[in-house]
């Protein structure tokens, strides 16, 4: 066997004006991610899609999902800023969940994903 001989010189190629852009894009898609990526999010927001629901609502339509998760996950919406928390006071006390314009800007981009999974992933 041969020996392979490496260059410990750092590279002299002057960046790529796209390589910014790129690095850009990269930080906003692990933002985005870190969020969406969570298991029950976009099930959660799927479901808000139709409107707005109360907790329990929300728990029977969300199949699998225990209610602490839930909680986690509408607490994390609402601190993200896509999901609002709605209290009305009074015998009985009622809250809702509602998608704010930032959460239904979310929608068409999650029934692509559907649609591409339905095509490309397999079941």
């Amino acid at each position: 066997m041969g020996v392979v001989k490496t260059s410990a010189r750092p590279s002299r190629r002057a960046p790529h004006p796209a390589d910014a852009a790129c690095v850009r894009a990269d930080a906003a898609l692990v933002r985005a991610f870190d969020l969406l990526g969570k298991r029950w999010i976009g099930v959660v927001l799927g479901t808000l899609s139709g409107g707005p629901a109360g907790f329990r609502t929300l728990a029977r339509g969300v199949d699998g999902i225990s209610d602490s998760m839930l909680a986690d996950r509408l607490r994390e919406l609402c601190d993200a800023g896509l999901v609002t928390r709605n209290v009305a006071e009074g015998p009985p006390l009622s809250v809702t969940y509602a998608l704010t314009d930032a959460g239904r800007a979310l929608l068409p981009a999650l029934e692509q994903i559907t649609r591409w999974s339905e095509h490309y992933l397999p079941r």
